[in-house]
């Protein structure tokens, strides 16, 4: 091979991936510049008129809003109690929605006796239940945090055991020549490969649980965000029910990021194994 073959081939090699080239700082900020563009036109149709108070408040009586609100006290009191619902909740849905997968995704007897009722309750409109909880529960936690606990359920269920169903079934003949137990092979090889469907399931149902959450707090509710927001809709306050809406916005995006970093951690095998 010639010499100006072997420097083109080199200059070749040592060109990077495209997709391995970070973003620009400039390319990073762009995206920010709709979003403020929004928030300028906002403030400008609030201050000229064109958009009425008592329609929408303006982004800086909006800021105002929601400062006095920390002061006095009254968001964080809610945040508190909206995020001691949701953790409840969530907390119940997981365990059942992860339990149940692994009954149903382990056995076809399992699965015989789980995923039918399961499927038929997810056919179900998750909000047309609210009566009925509150028939069967009263007015009071119990059913905003039922209305969430079943919310987290169905995603997690759904994807953890396509997860388990998902695993490689070479990695059972595995299991079979290192003698492996039935628990050692559920624990060291089918939840570890069900982990990445699974942390899927764990970010939609926490979606799903902020949505539920929202609407239960504005049904009977003394305390929280939706009751907040509730409260303020009756007095015709859009600021503290737009305060409101964006820490719900907030807690979801926070939420999700913890999840996405856990998911960055417990899968970095397979992002270094990408990278390669």
């Amino acid at each position: 091979m010639s010499a100006p073959a072997v420097d083109a081939g080199m200059r070749q090699r040592a060109v990077p991936p495209r997709s391995r080239v970070p973003l620009s700082s400039s390319a990073a900020w762009q995206r920010f510049v709709s979003p403020l563009v929004i928030v300028v036109v906002w403030q400008i149709a609030s201050a000229t008129g064109l958009l009425p108070e008592r329609l929408l408040a303006s982004p800086l009586k909006i800021l105002t809003t929601a400062a006095g609100l920390v002061q006095e006290g009254v968001l964080p009191e809610a945040i508190a109690v909206s995020l001691q619902r949701a953790a409840i909740g969530f907390a119940l849905g997981a365990v059942a929605g992860i339990g149940l997968a692994l009954v149903a995704g382990l056995s076809r007897v399992g699965e015989n006796a789980v995923d039918p009722p399961l499927q038929m309750l997810r056919a179900l409109p998750l909000f047309g239940l609210i009566p009925l909880f509150i028939l069967w529960f009263g007015i009071g936690e119990i059913p905003k945090v039922a209305l969430v606990a079943l919310g987290v359920l169905f995603p997690l269920y759904l994807n953890t055991f396509s997860g388990i169903r998902g695993v490689d079934g070479r990695l059972a003949e595995v299991a079979r020549v290192l003698r492996l137990s039935r628990t050692e092979t559920v624990t060291q090889i089918v939840l570890p490969g069900a982990l990445a469907q699974t942390l899927v399931g764990l970010r939609q149902s926490l979606g799903v649980a902020w949505l539920a959450l929202i609407v239960a707090e504005q049904i009977n509710a003394d305390a929280g965000l939706g009751y907040m927001i509730n409260n303020a809709r009756e007095f015709l306050r859009t600021d503290v029910v737009v305060v409101g809406l964006i820490v719900y916005a907030i807690l979801g995006l926070l939420t999700d990021a913890v999840v996405r970093l856990l998911e960055r951690r417990a899968l970095s095998w397979r992002q270094n194994f990408l990278s390669r």
